[in-house]
């Protein structure tokens, strides 16, 4: 890890040890940010993502937690503040349910709770001009009105439910001078959702990739790490891929 400096924002992601979480930490990285990379589980694949970051000029650090459960997320949020006495922005990028083995209402607790949760702790502590962003796809967020994948209807209800609970967010966001963001994509071309819903579903990922083709975990990574700094009203949606859901929406 480098040490960040004074005139260094201090960016959180979760889940951002691998896929677009790792991604976006090196786009930020690149820009001057110093990134704190977040993992539940793989500590050494957010190591080896943070010495890559280093290695290339750029600062990082990584910082273990379970955003599902109410104590690790504020060890979280207060060993960010303790070690660089502030933080500037929150990229929600952490999602889950896809999993074999995960339990009942997992979703829900990951995908709308976890990240209310999470927003709460941080908010305090975000400067005005700070920025959160929630990260979710064109299948959740346009799940109110279209045909969502077979095997993905938790996903996709559970990320629209964490949207709209963070949207409910408004007028806390507002009044601390706090900017809120969502970026949703269309299935994203090398995730592990895509790779879990083509052994479940193949069908759903082909007619996605028959309205063109799919954004690349680059491209989306890229539209994430520019929706912290884009001028933007409390709330906008930045749209990636899939232009009938946004034509139809």
């Amino acid at each position: 890890m480098t040490a960040s400096g004074a005139d260094q924002r201090i960016v959180l992601i979760t889940g951002a040890s691998r896929g677009i979480g790792a991604e976006t930490a090196r786009v930020l990285a690149a820009r001057g940010d110093h990134v704190v990379v977040n993992y539940r589980e793989k500590r050494r694949r957010a190591e080896v993502l943070v010495a890559e970051i280093v290695a290339a000029g750029g600062s990082a650090s990584v910082a273990g937690a379970d955003i599902a459960d109410p104590s690790s997320s504020k060890a979280l949020v207060d060993g960010v503040v303790a070690e660089f006495g502030r933080l500037d922005v929150l990229v929600l990028n952490a999602s889950g349910g896809l999993e074999r083995d995960a339990a009942p209402g997992y979703a829900m607790a990951l995908n709308r709770d976890a990240q209310t949760r999470l927003t709460a702790l941080a908010l305090p502590h975000l400067p005005v001009g700070g920025r959160i962003v929630f990260v979710t796809s064109h299948q959740a967020h346009f799940s109110a009105t279209r045909a969502v994948p077979p095997g993905y209807e938790q996903i996709a209800a559970s990320k629209r439910a964490g949207e709209d609970a963070l949207r409910t967010m408004s007028a806390e966001f507002e009044s601390g001078g706090v900017g809120f963001v969502v970026v949703s994509g269309d299935m994203i071309d090398g995730t592990i959702i895509v790779r879990l819903l083509e052994r479940r579903d193949p069908d759903a990922v082909t007619a996605r990739r028959d309205h063109g083709e799919l954004p690349t975990v680059e491209e989306f990574a890229t539209a994430v790490a520019d929706a912290t700094t884009v001028a933007a009203a409390l709330g906008d949606t930045v749209y990636v891929g899939g232009r009938d859901y946004v034509a139809a929406g």
